[in-house]
């Protein structure tokens, strides 16, 4: 069963589900935008026999508190810094395996440069690290908004935290949409409700840079260390294409690649094949 608990860390309350036996091997969960530790609500008791499971709400997302942006600086940094605080606070350390989707993928990977030796092995699912993994979608950000930041540059990408938008990244690429829960997006849709919640997510739109700087270190690393990867992309995600997720084959040859006939969420519609191809992945390669 899963359970939910807050912790402090740095002074914030930070939010996290929690779920399987503590004496079996950890499996954390990091997720994206716009969503929170929600979008594992049934992939975290499907692995709780097997795992023991956390995932956290960063800063702002979810039921974590949400500080004044004009006094907390909203990075990815800053979000890791958290997350690391979160995990050594409830003595979630040490060896493990990393499911990274989306903003998850930065997330973890700067939690692995800082702790190398706790990668026991890893998941990939639509979390980019190369630059033809970009879709269209981010031209407004990547084209205009990181080259420069103002008013002017900044107000087509509240589309993003709108209705319209927030539900089509549940829904595109999805070949079924009635498979995806409407409470996804009304989910995040009364996070992003919440005051200066849409100056979080545009700081982080702008701080995503950072990431794309570091996408060289983070591949030559997959290229050293070789670590045991499954990789889960869903081939229609909105943001991240299918060409991001072959790419990580070049480092890593040997990886397990699943392409999902699924989009950014694809917990909601191939929650069997996920749940399923991580343990016997684990059994295969890890155990």
């Amino acid at each position: 069963m899963t359970t939910h608990h807050t912790a402090k860390v740095e002074g914030l309350d930070v939010f996290y589900r929690e779920a399987g036996d503590p004496s079996h091997p950890k499996l954390l969960l990091l997720g994206g935008f716009p969503a929170s530790s929600h979008q594992f609500r049934n992939l975290i008791p499907a692995l709780a026999d097997r795992f023991h499971v956390l995932s956290p709400d960063y800063p702002g997302f979810g039921n974590t508190d949400m500080p004044d942006p004009a006094t907390w600086n909203y990075t990815f940094d800053h979000l890791a810094e958290i997350v690391d605080g979160l995990l050594a606070t409830v003595g979630f350390t040490g060896p493990m395996g990393i499911y990274m989707q989306d903003y998850g993928g930065p997330i973890g990977n700067r939690l692995i440069h800082k702790h190398p030796d706790w990668l026991q092995w890893q998941v990939i699912q639509n979390a980019n690290s190369y630059e033809e993994g970009f879709t269209e979608t981010w031209d407004g950000i990547r084209h205009v908004l990181w080259a420069n930041r103002n008013a002017e540059t900044e107000a087509p990408l509240e589309a993003f935290l709108q209705h319209d938008t927030v539900k089509a990244i549940y829904t595109t690429g999805h070949p079924d949409p009635a498979k995806i829960s409407p409470d996804n997006w009304n989910m995040d849709l009364f996070f992003l409700a919440r005051p200066h919640a849409h100056r979080v997510q545009l700081d982080l739109f702008y701080d995503y840079r950072t990431n794309a700087a570091l996408y060289p270190e983070w591949q030559e690393r997959l290229r050293t260390d070789q670590p045991k990867t499954l990789i889960l992309w869903g081939q229609g995600d909105i943001f991240f294409s299918p060409e991001g997720g072959e790419a990580y084959l070049r480092d890593l040859p040997h990886a397990t690649m699943v392409r999902l006939n699924s989009g950014h969420f694809a917990i909601e519609d191939c929650l069997d094949e996920i749940a399923s191809g991580i343990k016997d992945f684990y059994d295969t390669n890890v155990k």
